[in-house]
């Protein structure tokens, strides 16, 4: 299982008139949007072309420093979405991702450290994504 970003970008950044330095933290999170892809197996299972990917980002990170972590799952729940966009859950088999804008998708059962190993690259990944547009991405937690 991988989740994979590219094409970054800001579309609704100049519509609000604000340029990323002077944005508050929420427009950051909506407004940095890439395409968004679930791999497992070599093969693509789910996409989402303008995905919150920062927003995801921010979440999984705090995600993982909570004393719930790996006893609880996961749901995005997004400024400007449904509940649930992204979903990671245990079971005795191992930990799925899944959506609920899409409810026959999930991935095969991994292991908790296969998931946190990805979580922590895909943070990179947001994180570098978000400095080559010229943003300082400390404003998202490193996972």
């Amino acid at each position: 299982m991988r989740f994979v970003c590219r094409n970054f970008g800001l579309p609704d950044l100049p519509r609000r008139g604000l340029a990323p330095h002077d944005a508050p933290l929420e427009v950051l999170l909506l407004d940095i949007e890439a395409e968004l892809s679930i791999w497992e197996e070599g093969r693509m299972v789910w996409s989402e072309v303008a995905f919150p990917v920062a927003e995801l980002a921010y979440h999984l990170a705090l995600w993982l420093q909570s004393s719930a972590v790996g006893q609880e799952g996961f749901e995005l729940d997004s400024m400007q979405a449904d509940a649930g966009l992204i979903r990671i859950v245990g079971s005795d088999a191992g930990w799925r991702i899944g959506s609920n804008l899409t409810p026959g998708f999930w991935t095969s059962p991994v292991a908790w450290d296969v998931v946190v190993a990805e979580i922590k690259q895909f943070d990179r990944s947001v994180r570098e994504g978000v400095a080559a547009m010229g943003i300082e991405p400390s404003f998202i937690p490193e996972a």
